[in-house]
């Protein structure tokens, strides 16, 4: 037996520490860490909770205005507080754009290189990468002098002996497989996605005021100004301006990250069967519709055991199979609960740290473990393409139709939609999900310009907060899944606050069962072929598109994080 510890895991936002048993060449066990004390939730206490949204989206410089919109979506929970049209139109825009922002830097910048050998790329005929993109799709960049300007781009990083962004990878690992010219056609769509994913971010800011940390947020709306009349308002100018940006990144998204992502799944077919790990899946619906949140463009829902047909549907903002099923437990991570340790829900959730050394059978992670009515659960880009599938959402059963579809001819057999529940199912729904928010965006911007066009430019219902205890809770199903604030407000300040967000859900350790978080479970049987180079626990980690600053926000200066990978054995 060998012991692999990787402390921490690079390529995601925050301090992720893993630890491995690996036997006769397969993980028998493991251990997910998180190295940050979480400590935001005692920040806000006494806090006026119209201002909460401008910490909590503090939280992380990645997954900004996500939090700061649950968090409002908390408050107004909690009053019962309608939002004008106009305001959830504009909130469901900066969703979509930066959902799309996310997607495509995950799989491009963070989790391609697990598969990508760019040091293969050097090697690569560009006349056979050029033929080989047209094959995939008619994107207008997949042409032969650009290919072979950025082998060019390559070679120049590798004659001066470093690799510039591809530096610190596994290249020429035996688990890397791809044939050159795929490797040189990914790199190049790689160098191409960090244009797209600031064109993403552009249309944030251009609602936000600013990314990261938009500024227009408010309990009751938002506070842009809609005004025809007015140049410093939010004009039609502006919004068809980010109708110029959607047409360019629909472009990429459909032309080249969906071919990308389902040739590189159908050329490793074999991760197919690794990586599934929790097959419960929870999603949330998103993207209002009404005032009330009561309607979705998105619908979401509970799977058990994989099995699409126990599909359990939730509802609205006031739905009560999600608000009753979380509790989150610490019998294996660095808190104490007073009075008890058993398992809590969100509403008395505390935020006591008690640090011990690393325990195997004790306690090893800064994370809690949340659990569903008793169940860990995985959240993400899959679980929610399963749920919308189970729905009948039509847009998402398109999309995945479509990578399916692809990867199936490139294969040269049928990859049915039972694969998506592995490693590379995961980064398959990530792409679809990536679609479908893109045309949601879309969407959201035509239902903001027909609304304004009746008339109606209220975009804020300003909040009043009653005498004695409220309490709210608000959800969003964020870029790695599942994302809750919870508070309880007493007299108008906070007296408790709790963010369970999506790297919780995943990134547990063990809860009061002892069962594994979706992280230690889907390691387990995956193969290892060099414990010293550890490639394949990399894989099926960044397939999750960890984001351990959510999870847990704060970190001793004291130290400072040095990468080590260790093999004993």
């Amino acid at each position: 037996m060998t012991r692999i510890t990787i402390d921490p895991i690079t390529r995601i936002e925050g301090h992720l520490r893993i630890d491995c048993e690996v036997n006769n060449g397969k993980v028998s066990n493991a251990w997910s860490s998180g190295q940050m004390w979480r400590g935001i939730e005692v920040i806000l206490q006494g806090r006026d909770p119209r201002d909460a949204w401008v910490f909590t989206q503090r939280i992380c410089g990645v997954c900004t205005t996500v939090h700061a919109i649950v968090s409002v979506r908390a408050v107004e929970n909690a009053l019962n507080l309608e939002v004008p049209l106009n305001a959830q139109y504009i909130r469901n825009m900066i969703i979509t754009a930066h959902g799309v922002h996310d997607h495509i830097v995950h799989f491009y910048q963070l989790a391609a290189l697990d598969w990508v050998d760019i040091v293969s790329a050097l090697s690569a005929s560009p006349e056979g990468a050029a033929k080989l993109g047209a094959t995939l799709s008619d994107y207008r960049r997949n042409g032969l002098p650009e290919i072979r300007q950025v082998q060019e781009k390559l070679k120049a990083f590798v004659g001066t002996g470093q690799l510039g962004v591809f530096a610190s990878g596994y290249w020429g690992h035996p688990a890397m497989k791809l044939p050159p010219e795929v490797n040189l056609l990914a790199a190049t769509h790689y160098l191409h996605a960090l244009e797209y994913q600031r064109i993403a971010n552009r249309i944030v800011a251009i609602l936000g005021s600013k990314t990261p940390h938009i500024q227009n947020l408010a309990v009751g709306g938002v506070a842009n100004p809609i005004n025809p009349d007015s140049q410093s308002t939010l004009t039609l100018e502006r919004l068809f301006a980010i109708k110029t940006e959607i047409d360019k990144l629909s472009e990429f998204v459909n032309k080249a990250m969906i071919p990308d992502v389902a040739a590189v799944g159908a050329l490793y077919a074999d991760w197919t069967k690794y990586g599934a790990g929790v097959t419960d899946y929870l999603s949330v619906p998103d993207l209002p519709l009404d005032t009330k949140g009561t309607r979705f463009e998105l619908p979401g829902g509970y799977i058990a055991k994989g099995d699409l047909k126990t599909f359990k549907p939730i509802t609205s903002y006031q739905d009560g199979f999600f608000r009753d099923g979380v509790k989150e437990s610490v019998k294996h991570a660095w808190y104490q609960y007073k009075g008890d340790d058993k398992a809590r829900h969100p509403y008395d959730g505390q935020t006591h740290p008690h640090h011990t050394a690393f325990q195997d059978d004790g306690k090893y992670s800064w994370v809690k473990a949340p659990t569903f009515y008793d169940q860990r659960v995985q959240v993400g880009p899959l679980s929610n393409v399963l749920a919308m599938v189970a729905a009948g959402h039509e847009p998402t059963k398109r999309h995945l139709n479509r990578v399916l579809e692809i990867a199936s001819s490139v294969a040269g057999t049928p990859i049915p939609v039972e694969a998506l529940h592995s490693t590379i199912g995961r980064i398959a729904a990530r792409a679809v999900r990536c679609a479908v928010l893109l045309e949601s965006l879309q969407n959201q911007w035509q239902l903001l310009i027909d609304n304004i066009a009746k008339g109606d430019f209220a975009t804020f219902n300003r909040p009043v907060f009653p005498k004695g205890e409220i309490r709210g809770f608000g959800y969003h199903e964020a870029p790695r899944g599942v994302l809750s604030h919870w508070t309880v407000i007493e007299n108008g300040k906070i007296r408790n606050y709790q963010a369970v967000v999506p790297s919780t859900w995943n990134a547990g350790p063990r809860d009061d069962a002892d069962a594994l978080g979706p992280y230690e479970a889907s390691l387990l049987d995956n193969p290892v072929a060099n414990p010293e180079l550890p490639l394949e626990v990399l894989r099926t980690v960044h397939s999750f598109d960890p984001c351990l600053a959510c999870a847990i926000h704060l970190v001793d200066t004291r130290r400072r994080p040095i990468v080590q990978v260790q093999a004993f054995g």
